[in-house]
């Protein structure tokens, strides 16, 4: 709950102005029953008309006073929930985007999914209820009972006596609900990851007819989590008859005892109608506090979830600049002696992530150089490590092991910001947006016209761009539906390039692309980026063979490195691959 106060605390005022209206519209209701029992009791016995048409007036009034307020008192804590709630999503999209690797991989992308969707809902809700119903239930309770005893000691005392009877009912169930209501956002998350990795891949499943062995995937991870909510649901519910019986007897004691006082001439007859609106009101009064407990125990269980990914600090040491400096040797990227796994320790709240697998040793051993304006192909088999070098060099993840540097001083020593603005990336699997063509190539950056073009020139993308109706601000799809693989790889190469970035890196880039254009674009690059650091992964040995160096990796080691020419003499490796591809070549 510290979460929800913390974000409170700056709508403060607002917050405040709805507690106070809706104070001052429950207090206007609680004289309703009070001002009735006066009208039957003394005004109507008096005879005369002008009177009752004045309490008379005064109890519409109140009504519909009370009625206004309470609907103002709500509209405002609708608006500041909206507004508390909005900004948990928005600090909490701002600390997932700056997760490390491993952070990421241990709370798991389902898990954050979740937690931006149903947890920030269950704290707005949680919120709303604060200001609304956490101030009116508990007003009713204690204001009915209150009254009720100036009114009539002996019948307010029947209530008194089972107040902390139902109180120390939800006080226990609530308790054991909220552990509960944590195993159903587990739960959920789940759900979550079954239906994204069945959006994601549901060409492959359709593909290979496993629509109905999916759908049955997805009733059981759904089935666990119903049965989970009804778990939870049903233990909450549990005060609710209970409780209900408790009042309902409670009621037919005040009906019972009051009617014998007024017979005894010890009461008035409007005194028991008043009771019982009041006996209804404090009943409302204790079930809202269960609705109460129920909704925070939801809230307090989403709210750590939330807070466990906020108040995560950084995984990855910031070196200074002292600690930074660069050991001998020379390049503008360098890494040496590089170990590296996969998996890390769980990241607090971490219910349904990474963590808990098994490391695996992803590189081993890792080292080379290369000079500012030179060029780095690596090739190797699926799964050797060659989209993890670029991983550790970005630093989405630090190494366990060894020293990675860029322009002379430790990629630790950089604000990741700062880093990153000096790479122009393409990964293997990136992403169109839905938007223009053009503003996937620009991306929010300072990116001027003639950029735009020279980028979309030298990726071999103008042709087609050139022949959509719109051009540039041809609207992609999401995830470039509408484009085919080629087009996709090719603005993606020309955002890469745009911002003529000190170093390109282009993740399997052009897998898609014939051989004529992957040529015309490499001799594009190499042209007219002569300046940047290319590091270049690729399947293809014609992709890199020209380049520098070329290292070559299997199984997160280096098996060779150097140029083309030296590998077909030192690796075997290297040379039954170019045998393998060029030969079905030529």
């Amino acid at each position: 709950m510290k979460l929800i106060f913390r974000h409170l605390k700056r709508y403060s005022k607002w917050v405040a102005l709805a507690i106070l209206i809706k104070l001052f519209g429950t207090l206007v209701e609680l004289a309703l029953p009070y001002i009735l029992e006066h009208i039957i009791d003394y005004v109507v016995p008096a005879g005369a008309l002008l009177p009752v048409i004045l309490w008379g007036g005064l109890m519409f009034v109140a009504a519909v006073l009370c009625r206004f307020i309470n609907v103002k008192a709500n509209e405002l804590a609708v608006n500041n929930a909206h507004k508390i709630s909005y900004n948990i999503r928005q600090e909490l999209f701002a600390k997932t985007a700056n997760l490390s690797g491993n952070q990421f991989d241990s709370f798991g992308l389902p898990s954050l999914i979740s937690r931006m969707t149903s947890d920030s809902y269950n704290v707005q809700s949680a919120v709303q209820q604060l200001q609304t119903m956490c101030v009116r239930a508990p007003i009713m309770l204690i204001g009915g009972v209150t009254v009720s005893l100036f009114m009539d000691a002996h019948l307010a005392l029947i209530m008194i006596l089972m107040l902390p009877v139902l109180i120390a009912v939800v006080i226990a169930i609530s308790a054991k609900g909220m552990p509960m209501f944590v195993k159903v956002q587990e739960k959920l998350d789940n759900i979550v990851r079954v239906m994204r990795e069945n959006i994601t891949g549901i060409r492959v499943v359709k593909a290979l007819s496993k629509s109905d062995y999916e759908t049955r995937r997805f009733a059981a991870a759904n089935t666990d989590m119903t049965k989970q909510d009804i778990a939870a649901a049903t233990m909450m519910a549990m005060p609710g008859p209970f409780m209900q019986m408790c009042l309902n007897t409670g009621l037919a004691l005040v009906v019972i005892i009051g009617a014998g006082r007024v017979n005894n001439g010890l009461m008035k007859p409007g005194v028991i109608l008043s009771f019982l609106t009041y006996f209804n009101m404090i009943s409302m009064g204790v079930m809202g506090i269960s609705r109460i407990f129920m909704s925070l125990s939801k809230a307090n269980a989403s709210a750590n979830r939330i807070d466990a990914v906020i108040g995560t600090h950084t995984d990855q040491q910031i070196l200074s600049e002292q600690e930074a400096a660069t050991p001998s040797g020379e390049g503008f990227v360098r890494f040496e002696h590089v170990d590296f796994s996969y998996g890390g320790e769980a990241a607090p709240g971490d219910e349904s992530g990474f963590a808990g697998h098994e490391r695996e040793k992803a590189l081993s051993d890792i080292s080379f150089t290369i000079r500012k304006g030179e060029s780095l192909g690596i090739i190797g088999p699926t799964g050797c490590g060659k989209t993890t070098i670029i991983n550790l060099l970005m630093r989405f993840y630090d190494a366990d092991a060894g020293g990675i540097f860029v322009d002379g001083r430790d990629v630790r020593s950089y604000d990741k910001d700062e880093l990153r603005k000096k790479f122009g990336v393409v990964f293997q699997n990136d992403m169109i947006f839905q938007d223009t063509l053009r503003e996937n190539i620009v991306f929010g950056r300072a990116v001027g016209e003639k950029e735009i073009r020279s980028a979309v020139e030298d990726s071999m993308a103008a042709p087609f761009v050139d022949g959509l109706e719109n051009g540039l601000d041809y609207e992609a799809a999401i995830k470039g539906a509408n484009l085919s693989g080629g087009q996709k790889q090719r603005i993606l190469v020309a955002r890469a390039l745009a911002a003529s970035p000190e170093i390109l890196v282009l993740d399997d880039s052009s897998s898609a692309l014939d051989y004529r254009t992957d040529a015309a674009m490499r001799k594009a690059i190499s042209e007219h980026h002569s300046e940047s650091t290319v590091i270049m992964i690729a399947q293809r040995i014609s992709s890199v063979m020209n380049l520098t160096k070329i290292l070559v990796l299997d199984n997160g080691k280096c098996i060779g490195y150097g140029t083309h020419e030296e590998l077909m003499q030192s690796c075997e490796s290297y040379r039954e691959t170019y045998t393998a591809q060029m030969g079905a070549i030529e």
